[in-house]
């Protein structure tokens, strides 16, 4: 089978894509593992909401219609918004249909399905950037009578056997993970390494609406100083809810979630963790500090005198002395959950496109090999990449840029 272009996956950026090549006249099929939207259907926990609120769900052409613009998707909304989406631009869609190989041929690409090839000129990697967890070296010295799973796996704490919980990571999954663990009546123990404390509101408004009125979302790859680390910054810590809550360490501290540093690995029969816990929550608190004063400078320019106050928040309070290791024969933990990030999977691509690290190597989503592009990934071309309304840009961009291409190798 024939076409100009092919887009791998079916989640929100590839049907980004997919309408805007349509709108280009470029004649393409997305291929999907599984159904539309199938990584949020498959690989989500069962109380997952949005952390970006409704009226940021927005994609080319189309827009999330509800009644309260300031509430959070709840995981069967979102499969229903983006099943929905597909269905308005009437994506041409293959479901079922795992990709085995990409591999370049003297007219563009050749790629191997579970229902057969096709032959394209470009070809749009949109399959995700959460296929694989990263699990920490050390993990697999854990005594096997622990139970471990990723969020992947993980979709409510009844799954979970009786006892004490370790989460490691304490970006937004792992608190939202060490919260919900502990409602249920177990003890839980969070591994914290680096993260991004936000507040969920300030001065009135989401921190979110701050942070896209004042063009920080909008700041695009070539402004910052080094892409790699900042495509490589944690998740903030925010979660979607009915009260618009603000959760952080303070407030898993005082429901009794207690706070060691970063998962260090595991000697003899010891989980060993860092002694830096006080120096990353100080660079969290003054990061944070940091962002605050940039909403309040953009107030003042623009004399927004309506808003709220000025706000600070407590710093982070961290234990005078947090346990360096513990007993993992004692008992007080049975179950063991990596919250600590995610990484794509590339096992398919027989591209040469990628580095020493399995990374590939691209230009704001323009690939190391003619006619590849890329979509998905944190800050693939701005801040928002990775969020759902950062798709629509994206696919803006290199959909006329894969245009050009096309036409210039006619």
């Amino acid at each position: 089978m024939r076409t100009s272009a092919v887009i791998l996956g079916a989640g929100h950026a590839g049907l980004a894509m997919s309408r805007c090549l349509a709108e280009r006249s470029i004649d393409h099929v997305v291929l999907e593992r599984g159904e539309v939207a199938n990584s949020w259907k498959t690989e989500r926990w069962d109380s997952l909401r949005l952390l970006t609120p409704n009226w940021q769900s927005r994609l080319p052409g189309y827009a999330y219609e509800c009644d309260d613009p300031d509430d959070f998707m709840t995981m069967p909304e979102v499969i229903g918004f983006i099943e929905r989406y597909a269905q308005v631009i009437s994506a041409p869609v293959e479901t079922h249909t795992k990709v085995t190989s990409v591999r370049c041929n003297d007219d563009g690409y050749e790629i191997e399905t579970t229902r057969g090839s096709w032959q394209c000129r470009a070809v749009v990697l949109a399959a995700g950037a959460c296929n694989i967890p990263n699990v920490p070296r050390g993990a697999e010295a854990l005594p096997s009578f622990l139970e471990t799973l990723t969020p992947m796996r993980y979709r409510n704490p009844a799954q979970l056997p009786e006892g004490g919980v370790l989460v490691v990571g304490a970006s937004s999954t792992g608190l939202q993970l060490a919260h919900e663990v502990h409602s249920s009546g177990r003890s839980v123990i969070l591994a914290v390494g680096e993260h991004v404390r936000m507040p969920r509101v300030y001065r009135d408004k989401d921190i979110l609406w701050w942070m896209d009125a004042a063009g920080l979302l909008d700041m695009t790859w070539d402004e910052v100083d080094d892409i790699r680390r900042a495509r490589n910054v944690p998740s903030p810590q925010l979660i979607g809810s009915d009260e618009r809550a603000t959760l952080d360490l303070n407030g898993l501290s005082k429901m009794g979630v207690k706070l060691v540093g970063r998962f260090a690995g595991v000697h003899g029969r010891k989980a060993q963790f860092s002694g830096s816990l006080h120096n990353v929550c100080a660079l969290a608190d003054l990061k944070m500090n940091r962002l605050l004063n940039t909403v309040d400078e953009w107030v003042l320019e623009h004399d927004l005198s309506a808003v709220g106050p000025v706000e600070r928040f407590e710093s982070t309070r961290v234990p005078a002395s947090p346990p360096l290791d513990i007993d993992l024969d004692s008992g007080e933990i049975r179950t063991v959950i990596w919250a600590t990030g995610f990484h794509p999977d590339y096992s398919w691509l027989d591209v040469p496109v990628l580095d020493r690290k399995g990374r590939i190597r691209h230009e704001a989503g323009v690939v190391d090999s003619p006619g590849m592009y890329l979509m998905g990934l944190s800050f693939l071309r701005r801040r928002k990449s990775s969020f759902i309304h950062g798709a629509g840009d994206d696919a803006r961009d290199l959909s006329d840029h894969l245009l050009g291409y096309l036409d210039a190798t006619r």
